[in-house]
């Protein structure tokens, strides 16, 4: 059944689709760019109980360049989770030629941006007391930070228990029966991509095309979210090694780079910057795929330069989002040190990994069960995009979502970096062609 529906989505994508109903959007231009639309949808608060309050949420559109040949509606998604989902669709991301063909339109995710955004005292979430704690008093006092900055978030923002991303994929049907569509198509990239398996576990026969581009892999357990992360980072530490080594293009080209990574971090507290800091950017110059600036960073600081300094990211949508979207649930110190541990021994250039223990660690304290608790993905055929050197959603992620959505096909960036449909015009033309209408007859390495 599955195997027929890729055949089926393509030859779909080849006729114009009509409305199937009337829009019930009140589009204005947008303020900000008056040749986009921007509207609201409104939607219950709690799906649960669709007769209660009710929340909008902000939605725009760029039309399709070339009317008579339009196929339908791509929504998009900027992942995060908080990206602006609305702002994302006015920008010129996807191909001139997809752009033509497609309504372009995204929304922002309940709890974000316009979208009756949260945001968490930032005076409480700076008092953060360390995200590794060394003994049980540090546990538990991290323990309570976090729990403290939940319930003050929750107490300020009406919505905070209603955002998680399964409860966005209700809303995405709600914006597509709001657009008068059938069927939609779908382009989410990072955490976009839980929003689209979501969407089309739920939503199977309304999805006409879905790409999803550095895939999350929504049936991991707390150890696997940690420790598939800590080896994508060491691997791709691994690759940027091999490429100093090849590329007169590298600051450290000729140099044991290894040797000036640890130079680096025992110079860095001397010159202001801090070994925290210099880590998760060396983790974000690896995330980018920026190897010179990452080589280029290691050298300068090694070599004593001052550089800027690096703004630690406190996020809110990770207590209300990723906290419900993943078990993230620690029994308690015992169980946190052996893990830690365990991280460490499998990334021990970058300290293990930034953003995997980061959002773990965010959720220390929680007991609750998730009330959208990972799963093995049951859903038809996918476009997935991914690099072979992903720090942030591996690629073992999105080999495992293949094997899950029976029938998906892999698209691989053989290189570095997070989200590769710009990464060269293999990967943009595979996304593309898939978009307007050729289903992939095989996983393609580009």
């Amino acid at each position: 059944m599955r195997t027929l529906l890729v055949t089926a989505v393509a030859a779909s994508l080849l006729v114009v689709a009509p409305p199937a109903e009337a829009a019930t959007i009140a589009w204005q231009p947008c303020p900000d760019q008056p040749a986009a639309e921007c509207g609201t949808v409104s939607v219950p608060l709690d799906w649960a109980d669709p007769r209660g309050p009710r929340v909008d949420l902000a939605v725009s559109r760029v039309r399709a360049g070339d009317p008579a040949r339009r196929i339908g509606v791509v929504v998009v998604d900027a992942g995060g989770p908080g990206g602006s989902g609305a702002e994302f669709a006015r920008a010129p991301y996807l191909s001139a030629e997809v752009r033509a063909r497609y309504d372009v339109v995204g929304f922002d995710q309940l709890g974000t941006n316009n979208s009756s955004a949260i945001r968490c005292s930032a005076d409480l979430m700076a008092r953060n007391p360390g995200d590794d704690p060394a003994d049980e008093a540090a546990f538990a006092a991290l323990a309570r930070h976090n729990v403290a900055v939940r319930d003050d978030c929750r107490a300020r923002h009406p919505v905070f228990d209603h955002v998680d991303t399964a409860r966005s994929a209700r809303d995405l049907d709600a914006v597509r029966r709001a657009l008068g569509e059938r069927r939609i198509s779908f382009y989410g990239i990072s955490y976009g991509t839980l929003l689209g398996q979501q969407y089309a576990e739920r939503f199977g026969p309304r999805v006409r095309a879905m790409v999803l581009d550095g895939v999350i892999d929504h049936s991991v357990d707390l150890r696997r979210f940690v420790l598939d992360r800590a080896r994508a980072v060491e691997e791709a530490f691994d690759a940027f090694t091999a490429w100093c080594a090849q590329d007169t293009a590298c600051a450290l080209h000729g140099r044991d780079v290894r040797a000036a990574w640890e130079r680096a971090l025992a110079a860095a507290d001397g010159i202001g910057l801090g070994r925290d800091d210099l880590i998760h950017w060396a983790y974000s110059e690896l995330r980018g795929g920026a190897y010179e600036s990452l080589a280029s960073l290691i050298a300068d600081v090694g070599g004593g330069a001052r550089v800027l300094d690096f703004e630690p990211n406190y996020d809110s949508l990770r207590y209300a989002v990723v906290c419900q979207d993943f078990a993230l649930r620690f029994r308690d110190f015992d169980e946190y040190r052996a893990l830690r541990r365990a991280e460490l021994r499998a990334a021990p250039t970058l300290r293990g990994t930034v953003i995997g223990h980061q959002e773990a660690a965010t959720c220390i304290g929680y007991t609750d069960r998730p009330s959208n608790p990972p799963h093995r993905l049951d859903a038809p055929p996918l476009l997935l995009l991914t690099s072979r050197y992903d720090v942030a959603t591996p690629y073992a992620w999105a080999r495992n979502v293949q094997r899950q959505a029976k029938g998906s096909r892999l698209v691989t960036f053989d290189g570095p970096g997070h989200g590769v449909y710009h990464a060269n015009d293999c990967t943009r033309a595979a996304a593309d062609a898939y978009l307007l209408g050729a289903a992939p007859a095989r996983d393609t390495t580009c």
